[in-house]
This record gives structure tokens, sequence and C-alpha cells, in this order.
């Protein structure tokens, strides 16, 4: 029993100077820079190249975050349909009530199905959120030379002073972000945007992330003006 005990702690010990190694290799100092005209001029092009302006008059949305969570938003009402392994919520983000489908209504999940929300649909189109109430836009210089749009959430959603600083490619359209937030220790861990493709009414969504060698892809992606566009014949939130 203490040569098991003995291992234990050797594992433990070896996973937090993994940790602590790891920290100072890739923790970044948040980069500082006041906001500008031309920044926002920059943020309107990053959108732009994903088409947000079709994004922003599509109506239906639906995806797999991950294979975690699955989604049906009707951007309209603002009504989500949350399910969460065998959970599923229907949920009014705007006041954070909702009803939970086949049981009670157990306010602990009714917040998780917000918190899961917020997250998964900033992975889903967080470029079209860099010009939401409450943000502030800079150009900012990198530790590695690269320049970025670095865009700050002063308000609003579940932690509130995030900030992410978009990398851009030559058509102003996102690669990566490098992140400072409150539920990741080490600043300025980079994400990367890759395989863009369109839903119905023309917007971009990046389909695949990875973050430190772990990939996040979103999957079952639909979109459109009606609920036909993403596979429903009735409206989900006809109960509400």
């Amino acid at each position: 029993m203490k040569l098991i005990l003995k291992i234990i702690g050797g594992l433990l010990a070896l996973l937090l100077l993994a940790g602590v190694v790891f920290y100072f290799m890739k923790n970044e100092t948040e980069p500082v820079a006041a906001p500008t005209s031309e920044a926002d001029a920059l943020a309107e092009k990053m959108m732009a190249s994903v088409n947000t302006a079709a994004w922003d008059t599509t109506r239906w949305v639906k995806w797999d975050f991950a294979g975690r969570n699955q989604y049906v938003w009707d951007k309209e009402r603002h009504l989500v349909q949350v399910t969460m392994g065998e959970d599923k919520v229907l949920l009014n983000p705007g006041d954070i009530t909702g009803k939970v489908v086949g049981g009670e209504n157990d306010q602990s999940l009714i917040k998780s199905a917000w918190d899961n929300f917020n997250n998964d649909s900033f992975w889903l189109n967080a470029i079209a959120k860099a010009k939401d109430g409450g943000t502030e836009r800079s150009i900012v210089d990198l530790e590695d030379g690269r320049k970025g749009l670095k865009v700050e959430y002063k308000g609003g959603g579940t932690t509130p002073g995030d900030s992410y600083v978009w990398i851009l490619d030559e058509n102003n359209r996102p690669t990566s972000y490098k992140m400072w937030v409150q539920i990741i220790p080490v600043g300025g861990l980079e994400a990367t945007w890759e395989q863009y493709e369109p839903i119905s009414t023309g917007a971009l969504i990046s389909r695949s992330h990875n973050i430190a060698g772990v990939d996040l892809k979103i999957t079952d992606v639909a979109g459109g003006m009606n609920l036909s566009d993403v596979g429903l014949t009735e409206d989900p939130f006809a109960e509400m």
C-alpha cells in the first residue's frame, strides 16, 4: 500500500511539474492598446469576410458542440433548445428563464444551459460578436511579432472582462485567436479557426478549432430562414 501511495504521489508531482512548465512556457502578458477607429474598421472587414450580414438575418440555427451539447436556436425570438446528455431545456437567454422538458424546472439546470449556450455559441460564431454592445477594439502587437485585432468584452455573458486577439489572413478572415479569459489560467492560449463552410443563407461558420493539441469540432451545423432548413417540422418552443 505504501508503494502504491508513493507511485501515486510521484505521478501527481510530475503532473504538477508539467503544469508549471506549461504555464511558464505558454503564458503571455495581455497586450494593451487604446481603442481606435482603425480597429473598428478592421473588425468590419473581419466580419464581412465570413458574411456576418447573412448571419444577422439568419433565423434558425442548429449545431452540435464537440459532441457534448446540441442546440436549436431561434435567433428572431432569441429562444434556444439546449440538449445536454439526457437533459433538454427550452431556454430564454435574455432573462435566464426556461422550461426543463419532461422534468421539474430545476433552476440550476436552466443556469447550466445558459452557461453552455454562452460558451458554445461563442465557439460557433464569435466573429459576429466583435462589435457587440460592451466591447472595445484595438490593434495590438503580439510577442511573436504578429499584429492582432483585440476585442475586449467589458460586460455581458457568463464571464465579462474576457479578451480575444484575432489573427487574420490576407483576406481579413481569422485563422486563430489568442485568449485572455477567466476560466483559463494561461494567458494568450491560441485556438485555431479553420474549415469554414457556409450555411444556407451564405454565412460562413468555422467547423474546426484546435487548442494545445485538443480538437473542438462544430458538427451537424445547419441554418436558414425556416424550420425545414434545420431539419424540423414543428416549433420546438410551442410549449413555452
